[in-house]
């Protein structure tokens, strides 16, 4: 097997030691100028576990403290839930559409966890939480300890509801999903990962969800190398709605090619 294929086939297996190395956290407050740049108000949480001696850096540590809604970042743990449910046997499965015209073309259509993932399609993980139910859905998030892990409030629970992450609590999810640490079968940890990928390259493989409840915009993952991985959770205030979610992505890339997490655009 040549060098490339070993290197993928790590960063596939998403395995690490089960033990978990404590991080060394060191506040980067020269970041803020990625956000005044980008004209946002906003933190993030990087932890690089490319060495031994893992390092957390944060930007605003007291925001990255703060819960929020999760939003559509919670798609990744629901995706769990509904394959451990069995309301999904695999990512192939198709989610009937139910003929209902909605602002997103992409979502009206007949979906599948793939596209489900890619397209942020609501009404999928709506259909799931009513098949579901509050009480099942709060029994999952306990077993996770997510956030404050409550299903209460107004509905979809994860955006308009009582549901709340912060920054570090979605690290320490991320962490456990990749060394497939969590309470679940392996084979579906590895199945929600599989979905998550956005972007690959020779060497590094990018997982994440991007979230927005209409005023806080979220982008969670990590980047993959064959030394280790770094997790990222970046929130921001969107007060121009749509026209500040470029702003999630461009200012966590810049970040991360600024530690040489993520390679620059060619």
């Amino acid at each position: 097997m040549n060098r490339r294929n070993l290197v993928l086939s790590a960063l596939a297996s998403g395995l690490a030691p089960a033990a978990t190395i404590a991080s060394q956290r060191q506040e980067k407050g020269e970041w803020s100028r990625f956000f005044k740049e980008a004209d946002a108000e906003g933190s993030i949480v990087v932890l690089d576990a490319r060495s031994p001696s893992h390092t957390e850096y944060v930007c605003n540590a007291v925001r990255a403290e703060r819960r929020y809604s999760p939003a559509s970042t919670f798609k990744i743990p629901h995706s769990l839930f509904a394959l451990d449910a069995g309301l999904l046997r695999d990512e192939f499965q198709l989610v009937p559409w139910d003929g209902v015209k909605r602002s997103v073309e992409a979502w009206n259509a007949d979906q599948n966890l793939r596209s489900a993932m890619r397209n942020s399609t609501v009404w999928v993980y709506e259909r799931f939480a009513k098949e579901l139910g509050d009480a099942r859905e709060t029994t999952y998030m306990r077993k996770l300890a997510y956030g404050n892990a409550v299903a209460t409030g107004e509905k979809p629970f994860w955006v308009e509801g009582d549901l709340a992450i912060s920054s570090f609590e979605q690290i320490a999810f991320l962490q456990k999903l990749y060394r497939n640490q969590l309470p679940f079968k392996v084979e579906h940890q590895r199945l929600v990962k599989d979905v998550m990928v956005s972007e690959a390259g020779f060497d590094w493989i990018l997982r994440a969800k991007t979230g927005w409840t209409g005023k806080i915009g979220w982008w969670v993952g990590w980047v993959e190398w064959a030394s280790g991985p770094v997790f990222f959770a970046l929130n921001i205030d969107t007060p121009n709605r749509l026209g500040d979610l470029a702003k999630r992505q461009s200012i966590t890339r810049h970040i991360l090619r600024a530690i040489k997490a993520l390679p620059e655009p060619s």
